[in-house]
């Protein structure tokens, strides 16, 4: 294997570890808008109060995904990556982006003293717990179509010479 094949390889396999850990991050945000969920069902002002922090932790892990998905499109197009990658990343970018701002919107209304900007607050929650549901799939779903598409890396095995 020349030193370019290496590189690519080294390379790909750099984006593949970093999807795995941006779907970890995802599922971490689903985890805890689920939690924050069944918080808000409980209806109380402890709980809505546990919730809404649940929510502003998932604003972070939201955040942490976009961004980290922005910078490794950035990553691709400096490299004069071919326009079929960064394609494949933009679905991820627009859901990551959209759980990030519905984890915005549901922080927002949780902390108002409205009921009626607490329901949409507890609306929000469970439409962001939605997205992050598909991100973390999306992310699973690409890492291992990637990973299939990879071809497999063969070392040759040493020619056994034949004893005399």
């Amino acid at each position: 294997m020349n030193a370019a094949t290496e590189s690519a390889h080294l390379r790909a396999d750099a984006q593949q570890q970093t999807l795995r850990q941006l779907g970890a991050l995802a599922h971490q945000a689903r985890a805890t808008l689920r939690a924050a969920d069944r918080f808000v069902a409980q209806g109380g002002a402890p709980d809505l109060d546990t919730a809404s922090w649940l929510v502003s932790t998932a604003v972070d892990l939201a955040h942490e995904v976009a961004g980290e998905l922005d910078g490794l499109a950035r990553g691709l197009r400096e490299t004069g990556a071919e326009g079929q990658q960064l394609l494949a990343l933009a679905p991820w970018r627009r859901a990551a982006h959209q759980l990030h701002a519905a984890c915005r919107a549901a922080d927002l209304f949780l902390e108002q003293e409205s009921r009626d900007d607490r329901d949409a607050g507890t609306w929000l929650v469970a439409s962001a717990r939605n997205l992050a549901d598909r991100l973390a799939a999306a992310l699973d779903d690409g890492v291992g179509a990637r990973a299939a598409a990879e071809p497999v890396r063969r070392v040759a095995a040493p020619v056994r010479g034949t004893a005399a």
